[in-house]
């Protein structure tokens, strides 16, 4: 049988199903997914505080139903859990939105509330030292991978940019001005939510085939290079 260290320091009731053990469950699955909620929310994404909190705390609360109800019943079933996991999902999915610029945003803060619902499963549970790596490694992802994510990205031979032209004419010339630096244009799409706008209005997949760019050169260097240009309005990427 596989011991949990962190119940065996706190003691016997931890892992029993009783009220003071219940209690616990419950203020832990608030405070842990408080500080994940906190997270997201001090970064303006569209689930926070209150969102994480629920979402875990539901988990945590159906993995107590279910554990009492397979003590009275005798059973091994985890009905209620797995339909969180499934709600969790679907709710997730309401946090994710299109922007005007084709980009699918809210994918992280998405799976966050997806893994919550999961940590809050096993804080029900009672796997303290699972809940407690789960956590940790949660928030390392949400806070600390992002800074790391942008440098392998800066880096990478393939980008997007938004391109806002002063003319649809303009096109050739920049299409000529990219091919001159040694980049591929994969895919060009122009993006209709900027119609009426009085802009040529595009969203741009590039490849970096020039091995002197791809020695020397970053994203944000070859964009500042590129909004230089006299007829680009707007450039960014995405």
């Amino acid at each position: 049988m596989i011991t949990d260290p962190i119940a065996t320091l706190l003691g016997s009731w931890s892992t029993q199903l009783n009220g003071w053990s219940i209690f616990f469950r419950i203020i832990l699955s608030v405070l842990l997914s408080a500080l994940i909620g906190w997270e997201r929310s001090s970064k303006r994404h569209s689930a926070g505080f209150r969102t994480f909190i629920i979402v875990t705390l539901s988990g945590t609360v159906v993995m107590l139903i279910d554990l009492y109800m397979n003590s009275i019943f005798g059973g091994q079933f985890f009905l209620l859990s797995a339909l969180a996991i499934v709600s969790a999902a679907r709710i997730a999915t309401r946090t994710l939105f299109f922007t005007s610029r084709n980009q699918i945003m809210g994918l992280t803060t998405a799976v966050a509330l997806w893994g919550s619902c999961i940590l809050g499963l096993a804080v029900g549970a009672g796997l303290y030292t699972i809940t407690a790596i789960t956590f940790l490694t949660l928030l390392l992802c949400l806070s600390k991978l992002p800074i790391l994510e942008f440098y392998l990205k800066n880096r990478s031979n393939h980008f997007e940019i938004h391109l806002e032209l002063k003319n649809s004419l303009n096109l050739q010339n920049f299409v000529t001005t990219i091919r001159k630096l040694g980049l591929t244009i994969d895919a060009i799409e122009m993006n209709p939510a900027y119609a009426n706008s009085g802009l040529s209005v595009y969203s741009i997949a590039i490849s970096i085939s020039s091995e002197e760019l791809k020695k020397y050169k970053t994203h944000k260097e070859i964009i500042e290079a590129l909004a230089t240009l006299d007829y680009i309005y707007h450039i960014e990427e995405i």
